[in-house]
């Protein structure tokens, strides 16, 4: 399913994939690339840039880092999720620090949720 997307987020979009937090190429780089299913980086959906987007089963990955956990922070990331579940997508927040500290319960929780394990 094709969702609508503000245009104005493309450029950014793009500087974000080149641009990755370091957790954000750890995921991708070390897991998420080579698993059978196609991800997306960075994928625009609304008004909403996506870290991770499997559109074949409406997951979105969200990689928290400690702006997400300011009050503004707190209330973008609901605004997304609701906005998000109103699509139909389920979305999977990991801290950055999960990512670096607990790497393979990260990638096994994602599997399951995939629904590859």
């Amino acid at each position: 399913m094709k969702y609508r997307y503000n245009g104005q987020l493309k450029q950014y979009s793009t500087n974000m994939r080149k641009d990755m937090t370091k957790e954000e190429r750890k995921l991708w780089f070390e897991f998420l690339r080579t698993i059978p299913l196609r991800i997306h980086r960075q994928k625009i959906i609304g008004n909403y840039i996506i870290d991770f987007y499997c559109a074949s089963k409406k997951i979105a990955i969200e990689l928290d880092g400690s702006q997400h956990y300011s009050d503004e922070g707190i209330n973008y990331d609901a605004q997304r999720t609701d906005f998000l579940s109103s699509q139909g997508i389920s979305v999977l927040h990991y801290s950055n620090t999960d990512v670096m500290n607990n790497f393979d319960a990260v990638c096994t929780d994602i599997l399951t949720k995939l629904d590859l394990n």
